[in-house]
């Protein structure tokens, strides 16, 4: 009963905070509305045994991309004036893109109610052990089955954050007094280093 009582408070919660990312007129509202989600959608995971879904839901999206959106948006000078006078002008093809996926999620339930796709017969491969949790089973298949495409996934995105931060990398103009010189600081000797002085009061420091 309790499980039964849980599932609809979160799910109440996550479409009522659903409905009011779109209605808020203020985007960091919009933003708190959408960590709230995040939130109640993770209980929903804990609910369903996905205990490691539900910690990427509060790690990575609340503790990360939603932050981040939140200062960028806070930070953001964002003109409402300019984004209301091209609501109009933008509301056809707004209208268009909702119609599409309102036509694709009809499809998509067409489709799950015919049946669903034979993707192959398991072999046992996969099954996790009895006593083993969702989290050790689905490091046991990151680590051991899939390792090499783990590790290739890795190498991909470490090379995304090097080109992005080649791309948005600009060196600093000759002259500029914050140009920061690496050789000098590398051969920099421990006398010359500048040292903290606390001299008793009315004694001058010794240079």
């Amino acid at each position: 009963m309790i499980q039964a009582i849980a599932f609809y408070f979160f799910a109440a919660i996550v479409v009522a905070s659903a409905v009011m990312v779109i209605w808020s007129r203020n985007p960091v509202h919009s933003v708190l509305w959408l960590i709230l989600a995040f939130f109640n959608a993770a209980g929903l995971m804990v609910l369903l045994g996905a205990e490691f879904i539900a910690m990427l839901l509060v790690i990575v999206y609340v503790g990360a991309v939603a932050v981040l959106f939140l200062f960028v948006v806070m930070m953001l000078d964002i003109d409402f004036a300019a984004m209301r006078a091209g609501f109009s002008r933008n509301a056809p093809l707004g209208l268009a893109i909702a119609g599409i996926l309102l036509a694709e999620l009809l499809l998509a339930v067409g489709a799950y109610n015919a049946g669903g796709l034979t993707l192959g017969t398991p072999d046992g491969t996969a099954v996790q052990a009895a006593d083993a949790t969702n989290i050790e089973a689905l490091g046991a298949l990151l680590y051991g089955r899939y390792i090499v495409l783990f590790e290739i996934a890795g190498i991909i995105l470490l090379v995304a954050m090097i080109g992005a931060i080649v791309l948005t990398f600009q060196p600093p103009k000759p002259g500029a007094r914050a140009r920061q010189d690496v050789g000098k600081q590398i051969s920099r000797r421990p006398e010359e280093a500048t040292v903290m002085k606390s001299p008793p009061v009315g004694q001058g420091v010794e240079l």
